[in-house]
């Protein structure tokens, strides 16, 4: 499998839509900011509002698998503190 991009997809993760999305800017503005208080990415904050609104509505499909874990993924080698 390949992304759209080019390159190989990582292995065991389906392969995720791409969809372009036109926003009022103030909308946006909106957004990002709450992005941000919550600690995510606009875009990880469309994803969870949708998902969320689906689950509201009864329309989530149940095949539908979790939110992608975003940044460093767990139990990575640990660092070593800097040394002054």
């Amino acid at each position: 499998m390949t992304d759209p991009a080019g390159g190989a997809a990582p292995q065991g993760r389906p392969q995720r839509k791409q969809v372009l999305l036109r926003l009022d800017p103030a909308v946006y503005e909106a957004l990002a900011r709450w992005a941000g208080e919550d600690l995510r990415s606009a875009n990880a904050q469309i994803e969870f509002l949708l998902r969320r609104a689906l689950k509201e509505a009864g329309r989530l499909p149940g095949d539908t698998g979790p939110l992608p874990r975003r940044g460093r993924p767990p139990g990575g080698p640990a660092r070593k503190p800097p040394t002054p």
